[in-house]
């Protein structure tokens, strides 16, 4: 984890030296030791990291700094989060591969997906809510947000276009968000959003190299005993994979099996050394989508039972009680 966010530190003072900012004017000044952090020995406080934004971005005159460093930072700045990016499949894989691992980068945010039909959306969220930021904090979030679009630049055979930005609070100048952004910002209470089209998610990633990214993942989850929950297993991904494709219905075996770039048997073998079967996943998920329609009463009982595969509404009725201990008609009542 520390390694993760000294990389990020030290291209911060890079992209400084750029603008023109000795990197020991920034240390000095946020009472780190530089020559500690260029042989990877240093310990970074809290204070300190925050500190570190602060000055750089005084330092370079720049109110938008953390804006301008997302915008320009490339994937390596991020060690083993950006080997992981570049190795992924489609963007799609990307993201709900590293979302879990924001927190090898900052303990201050975590970064959520929500997928449509129509789009998907990444929301940056708060761990700890606040009233107001901080110019670190700040230049922290602006830089995330940004990198959330910037992160697959050079990666795709297309330039990557959001539909929307929101923001919990006003930015400035609206003309500098919007072109870095590549869309202009709008003020909506809660967490800091970038939503784009659906076609993206399963656009074909130009570094993809699954078994290196299997080498990285195995790499990742050496760091779980000071994060538990940062690399996921290959259960977990199965599931990212059933959840993230669930507006089209249940994937079937073949249909995950292909997605993962191997054959059905050899999943299931995976499956099985994580001690879970894939009709045991599949059937995890049905579950969790038949309480979210029934909740919301967004579709009618008919409706839910065919989204999730169910042939016959009876069927699906009994296994919604097998779940719940009632049936849809009960739990709605």
């Amino acid at each position: 984890m520390e390694e993760q966010r000294h990389s990020l530190l030290m291209t911060l003072l890079a992209y400084a030296v750029q603008r023109g900012v000795a990197p020991e004017a920034i240390t000095q000044a946020a009472h780190v030791d530089l020559s500690a952090m260029r042989n990877g020995t240093a310990t970074i406080t809290s204070r300190q990291y925050d500190d570190l934004w602060f000055h750089a971005a005084q330092l370079c005159q720049d109110p938008l700094f953390g804006l301008h460093f997302g915008e320009s930072i490339q994937l390596t700045a991020l060690g083993i989060v950006g080997q992981i990016i570049q190795t992924s499949r489609t963007v799609g894989e990307a993201l709900t591969t590293v979302a879990p691992l924001t927190a090898l980068v900052t303990d201050q945010y975590t970064v959520e997906i929500k997928r449509t039909r129509a789009a998907f959306t990444t929301s940056l969220k708060p761990v700890a809510p606040v009233k107001e930021l901080s110019p670190a904090t700040r230049h922290l979030r602006d830089f995330l947000t940004v990198f959330m679009i910037h992160e697959l630049d050079g990666l795709l055979l297309k330039k990557v276009q959001p539909l929307t930005a929101t923001f919990p609070d006003a930015v400035a100048p609206a003309s500098e968000y919007t072109r870095v952004l590549r869309c202009a910002p709008t003020r909506k209470a809660g967490p800091c959003t970038i939503t784009f089209d659906a076609h993206y998610w399963d656009e074909p990633i130009i570094t993809a190299n699954y078994a290196l990214q299997q080498i990285l993942l195995q790499r990742v989850a050496g760091l779980t005993t000071v994060l538990p929950t940062v690399a996921p297993g290959f259960k977990d991904r199965v599931l990212t994979c059933l959840e993230g494709h669930s507006y089209l219905g249940i994937l079937t075996l073949e249909d995950v099996a292909a997605n993962f770039n191997m054959s059905p048997r050899s999943l299931q073998r995976r499956l099985q050394e994580e001690h879970v079967s894939f009709q045991q996943l599949a059937d995890d998920v049905r579950k969790s989508l038949a309480l979210r329609y029934l909740s919301t009463r967004s579709h009618p009982v008919k409706e839910v039972s065919a989204i999730l595969g169910y042939n016959e509404l009876s069927a699906f009725s009994r296994a919604f009680k097998r779940w719940t201990g009632k049936t849809p008609i009960e739990y709605q009542a």
